[in-house]
């Protein structure tokens, strides 16, 4: 258990008021009336309050020791983290010209008395674009079929979706000339109404880029074509990833539109939507930003050639380092570029390193240990006498206020040629407050437990939260568990969207926190300790409910509150019985389930519960209704296709 830290001086009022009155005899035995209304006591109750006050004080003392032990072992406050999300730069019109958003770029909230400010991370460039191919493919058969001079001669016409009858994963492939990455295309199509059966509002069909590893789905913004069913246009945000493919022996940048599976809620084609024009368009360009402002390269001061040499930064908290910012050093032997480093205990005497202090936007360089011995070890070079210490330009910013609502980032700070607009199509996300020293209490312990190394499962899991706010839950399996020599680390994304709209692939880990993760372990796992990181496995549940209900209570209304509460149930980040996700291994059974239908507002009674694995990808039930489903222990489930049955 924790130990307790001692209260330098215990007494409270009450103890202090006694003790003086114990000394009235002693020294002034004259003074008989100790009641409350004598001024003499109302003066001892004063003095008294004074002194608890100034006792107070006196305890808190070692919690301000705790502070700094913390301090001389190394646990600083991590610094605040910025909000990042993407700006979508629409053009006044059409051009036939390459427009360049340039990194930098600021974008303001609407708000005149404080606005959240975002800037651009990198250069981003609208590309005209140009279509130069077109295939369609049948899914029954695999064969594809070219269709260019179908597309562009005056009467020609393109049956988009070829097999008969037709099947899902049929496809009506574009191929464009540009890169497509970033870009946000209008697709002017001529249509015949020939795609019947389908609600032009959800058409069975989705637009999809290659990516150079698989097929990613677009943000449709605009489709007035009611799935390819008469004249309109497509307005669609092509993602950050995408990359050229031979497809039918031409090599292009290909979108697609694939025809999806007909469902309960979305009806299918009868016949398929036939095509005889198509125009593109690049009408906009999209570019990650981030909650931070630049601030330009500066001098910080003159070196005196000593150990431990601290240059205070113009402004803080200071963002992450990205490539290019930097501490730069010149002397009489030119400037050079000084490495950042965590720490200088594996620094030598030569070694250009230095140490970047976030929070208190500080640059610290390399101390002078003495040994046991006498000898005393440079840890990091120094920077001779006089030589110049600057920095280049970095960023600084961060916080929750960055987590702005989407659409809400509307002010150009200034006017782009060619830009007519701007907004973020998503919220921006991973805005998180400085920590505060009450929170660096409760982590000092933990990280001094592990010191900073993964050595126990706890360790794993702990260093992989730590790594990423993007981490939300993390599993480690031992090697012995697993039946392999490696260690296995399952790692759950952050996903701030409706957790009833989850689906398989939005839990899956972008390159960027693969990275973010498998960085961090790598530093700290033991010598000879392999690691597997990836993800649980997702086991896809669907309840099938017959339930009762109150008289007068509307059925729509109380099926759709069961799927919700179903859903939220077993979900992997806000199931669970605490609401914290649904726990690792743990098997759904068909009592909690009825519990969970019973508390929904309106029910009766539920008089039958059955419960159905759901293959996620092929999005079907696999085998027969069951009362119980156990799950691996790298296992989460994830709700599908409810069906509840109100009477």
């Amino acid at each position: 258990m924790p130990l307790d830290p001692p209260h330098l001086d215990d007494r409270r009022f009450q103890d202090i008021v006694d003790e003086a009155k114990r000394l009235i005899p002693r020294f002034t035995p004259e003074w008989t009336n100790h009641n409350v209304s004598d001024p003499g006591v109302a003066l001892i109750e004063l003095f008294a309050w004074m002194s608890e006050m100034v006792l107070y004080r006196v305890n808190q003392v070692p919690d301000r020791l705790y502070v700094h032990f913390l301090n001389l072992v190394g646990i600083d406050l991590f610094p605040p983290s910025v909000a990042r999300t993407e700006l979508v730069f629409r053009l006044t019109a059409p051009t036939g010209e390459v427009v360049r958003i340039p990194a930098g770029t600021q974008v303001a909230t609407a708000d005149d008395d404080d606005p959240v400010v975002f800037a651009t991370s990198h250069d981003a460039l609208a590309r005209p674009a140009a279509l130069v191919a077109a295939l369609t493919r049948s899914a029954a058969t695999g064969a594809t079929r070219d269709v260019w001079e179908d597309l562009t001669l005056p009467q020609g016409a393109v049956v988009c979706f070829p097999s008969e009858p037709l099947v899902e994963g049929d496809a009506f492939y574009l191929g464009l000339a540009s890169p497509l990455a970033h870009q946000v295309l209008e697709l002017e199509i001529d249509a015949h109404a020939e795609g019947i059966g389908v609600d032009p509002l959800d058409p069975p069909l989705v637009w999809e880029v290659w990516t150079g590893e698989a097929w990613t789905p677009c943000i449709v913004e605009q489709d007035t074509t009611g799935g390819l069913n008469q004249d309109g246009s497509v307005v669609m945000l092509v993602g950050p990833e995408a990359a050229p493919l031979v497809l039918g022996g031409t090599s292009a940048h290909w979108l697609r539109a694939r025809m999806l599976r007909p469902t309960t809620h979305r009806a299918g084609y009868q016949a398929s939507p036939q095509v005889s024009a198509v125009v593109a368009r690049t009408v906009g360009v999209s570019a990650p930003a981030e909650h931070s402002e630049v601030v330009p390269g500066t001098l910080l001061g003159r070196s005196t050639g000593i150990p431990s040499q601290t240059f205070d930064l113009p402004r803080g908290p200071v963002a992450a380092r990205r490539p290019g910012e930097h501490v730069l050093v010149t002397d009489h032997t030119g400037t050079h570029v000084w490495d950042e480093v965590s720490d200088f205990s594996s620094s030598g005497p030569r070694d250009r390193h230095v140490v970047w202090d976030s929070g208190a936007a500080r640059v610290t360089f390399g101390p002078a240990v003495r040994h046991p011995d006498g000898t005393v070890r440079q840890h990091g070079a120094i920077p001779g006498d006089g030589a110049e210490v600057r920095v280049t330009a970095y960023r600084t910013g961060g916080g929750a206020r960055g987590n702005v609502g989407a659409r809400t980032l509307t002010a150009l700070r200034s006017a782009l040629p060619y830009v007519a607009s701007v907004t973020n199509p998503r919220a921006a996300t991973g805005g998180v407050d400085a920590e505060t020293v009450d929170e660096a209490r409760l982590r000092g312990p933990l990280a001094l437990r592990t010191g900073q190394r993964a050595v126990t499962a706890t360790d794993f899991e702990m260093l992989a939260r730590q790594a990423s706010i993007e981490v939300a839950r993390a599993r480690c399996l031992p090697a012995a568990r697993t039946g392999s020599h490696a260690v296995r680390l399952l790692v759950v994304p952050q996903v701030r969207t409706s957790a009833l709209t989850h689906e398989i692939d939005d839990f899956a880990l972008s390159t960027e926190l693969f990275d973010t993760v498998a960085e961090a372990i790598e530093s700290r796992r033991a010598v000879g300790v392999a690691v597997e990181l990836g993800t649980p496995y997702y086991q896809g549940v669907s309840v099938a409910a017959l339930v009762r209900t109150l008289p007068g209570r509307p059925a729509d209304a109380i099926r759709q509150r069961i799927g919700e509460a179903l859903t939220e149930l077993v979900h992997p980040l806000v199931g669970g019985p605490d609401g914290s996700g649904w726990p690792f291994g743990q098997a759904l059974t068909v009592g909690a389930v009825s519990q969970v239908v019973e508390g929904v507002d309106g029910v009766l009674a539920v008089d039958e519960v059955q419960l159905f694995e759901y293959d996620l990808r092929n999005r079907k039930r696999v085998g027969e209704g069951r009362e119980s489903i156990t799950l691996g222990e790298n296992a989460l489930f994830l709700a599908a296709e409810h069906r509840v049955v109100v009477r």
